[in-house]
């Protein structure tokens, strides 16, 4: 976890296991008929998904997540609009879910789970089921 200059502000470290995974699995389809083409589709999108690892960044305030690229703020989620949320296999390269009022988002976890974990239940808390 990197604290922000802005009080009580953190980002999330990148973390690249989940591309690595799936780059080694396009390694495991070598030997399928089609050769070389699901290695290379698959590969390639290890390669934009390592690449998003470094460029994406999350950040923790006391009232939003906001996703970061580079410099650039993508989106704000403010937590009050947050009905649930739940990682996936998070001792694999999971996924992380959230629920919104208005929408649904599942992203793939570029970043530390167990930091992003902490933060969630510091800032959201347990939602596991959503709200009625």
């Amino acid at each position: 976890m990197t604290p922000t200059p802005k009080t009580n502000n953190v980002i999330i470290r990148p973390s690249p296991r989940l591309p690595l995974v799936i780059l080694l699995l396009s390694a495991c389809l070598w030997p399928l008929p089609l050769s070389p083409w699901p290695t290379l589709v698959v590969g390639l999108f290890s390669v934009f998904l390592l690449v998003q690892t470094y460029i994406l960044k999350l950040e923790f305030s006391e009232e939003d997540l906001v996703v970061w690229r580079g410099q650039e703020e993508l989106r704000r989620f403010p937590f009050s609009e947050w009905m649930s949320w739940r990682l996936f296999a998070p001792w694999l390269p999971g996924l992380f879910y959230f629920r919104e009022t208005k929408s649904i988002h599942f992203l793939p976890i570029l970043f530390n789970p167990k930091e992003l974990q902490k933060q969630l239940e510091r800032r959201v808390g347990h939602l596991q089921q959503a709200k009625p």
